[in-house]
């Protein structure tokens, strides 16, 4: 990722980052060769709530659910993916743990298999 760009979007104002997803879902709909009528007739919206989508106006955030849905593009949910990472020290202490070697007590083994 062009690191040029990606400091361009801290430093963008919240109207002009509604601006951008707005273009982001007219060039969709638009690529699909779809009208504003269908679209919101399947997001379950109204044509003018999708128009004021595009064009960055303030639309809650399940209205931009139902579209990025209807148009196929949840796939940009995809940085909002949350991965469990371990520090380095947190993996040190379970390798700590982690046996290193057999204790070689085979008699109170046989004892639980016995019974």
């Amino acid at each position: 990722m062009n690191d040029l760009i990606y400091n361009n979007w801290y430093a963008m104002s919240d109207e002009n980052l509604s601006k951008k997803i707005g273009e982001f879902v007219k060039h969709h709909r638009l690529q699909q060769n779809k009208t504003q009528s269908v679209i919101a007739t399947q997001a379950n919206i109204s044509r003018s709530t999708l128009s004021l989508l595009e064009r960055g106006e303030t639309v809650t955030l399940s209205t931009l659910l139902r579209v990025l849905r209807v148009l196929e593009v949840l796939y940009v949910l995809d940085v909002f993916k949350v991965t469990q990472t371990i520090s380095p020290i947190q993996l040190a202490k379970m390798q700590q743990n982690q046996r290193k070697r057999a204790s070689g007590n085979i008699a109170a083994e046989e004892d639980l298999t016995d019974w």
